[in-house]
């Protein structure tokens, strides 16, 4: 069995992407992995070839501003560095900069890898997503934030990644897909309020027009944590690679929930979710099989 992961970044430190931590959390289950830099306004090339593994394989872009319409320049990034991925692979484990593997189900994964990769009906492995939300203390629990995606797919140029790259399609179709076992950590929202700023303004960049983004200046500029409506604290264990990072740049976050989305409609459906394990109304970008 041959896997290759594959990823996109560009100006992963003006944004504080923690991609390196993110690359290094797929090497164990990768014979190889391709990361494709886009052209960056830093050193997010020397920062990637840092990571000094044989495994690496980088790759260059320039992405193309022009097209901003929901976030589609992400999507072709994405199919640009899974196209690079070597003919032998089996499956493709992609990664996106913000996000890591949880090592504590290393086995589940490989075990899942192995069991599927001889059936064809099989088009993808599940991960469980832990979406972190201010600093590295606290999980997100509202139901804006999906709880299951794709990020293993079988090598074969049918599928494709959808609209902004959260997943992926093939012929347009859903993913045929079983339960990888293991899980990814988000770390995107995890910033200091003056960098996720700077961070948002950027991802406006990759959806909107520059009409838009100054139409929401003021938005953009008073950035704050307080839109959540649901959030707990974290318990478990952080990847061991993403341990560095938390030690230098966690933050002192004090969480302030957001009593407009806490409505009698939504916290009868966290009731209903937390008795039963069924969200209501979810959107499934896979079909589980």
């Amino acid at each position: 069995m041959f896997v290759s992961g594959f990823t996109i970044v560009r100006n992963a430190l003006k944004y504080d992407y923690p991609v390196v931590e993110s690359i290094c959390s797929i090497l164990p289950f990768c014979d190889e992995v391709i990361v494709l830099v886009g052209k960056s306004e830093d050193d997010t090339l020397a920062l990637i070839e840092s990571i000094g593994s044989d495994k690496i394989k980088i790759h260059h872009s320039i992405w193309d501003d022009t097209l901003r319409e929901g976030g589609r320049i992400l999507a072709i990034e994405t199919d640009k560095a899974r196209k690079l991925v070597s003919p032998e692979a089996d499956w493709c484990f992609y990664i996106q900069a913000d996000e890591l593997v949880n090592e504590e189900h290393t086995k589940e994964i490989v075990s899942a890898m192995q069991e599927h990769v001889s059936n064809k009906q099989v088009d993808g492995l599940l991960f469980e997503y832990k979406h972190f939300f201010g600093n590295f203390n606290f999980v997100a629990n509202s139901r804006t934030y999906y709880r299951n995606e794709i990020r293993i797919v079988r090598n074969i140029p049918e599928i494709q990644s959808y609209r902004d790259a959260q997943g992926f399609r093939k012929n347009g179709q859903k993913l045929k897909v079983k339960k990888s076992g293991g899980q990814i950590f988000h770390y995107g929202w995890v910033r200091h309020p003056e960098v996720m700023k700077e961070k948002i303004r950027n991802f406006h960049q990759l959806w909107h027009s520059d009409e838009w983004i100054k139409a929401q200046e003021k938005l953009i500029n008073e950035f704050d944590y307080s839109t959540i409506d649901d959030i707990s604290p974290f318990t478990g264990k952080h990847p061991s690679c993403i341990q560095a990072r938390i030690s230098l740049k966690n933050w002192d976050f004090k969480p302030k929930l957001n009593k407009k989305n806490s409505s009698l409609k939504n916290r009868l459906l966290y009731w209903f979710e937390n008795k039963t394990g069924y969200r209501l109304g979810e959107f499934k970008n896979y079909e589980l099989i």
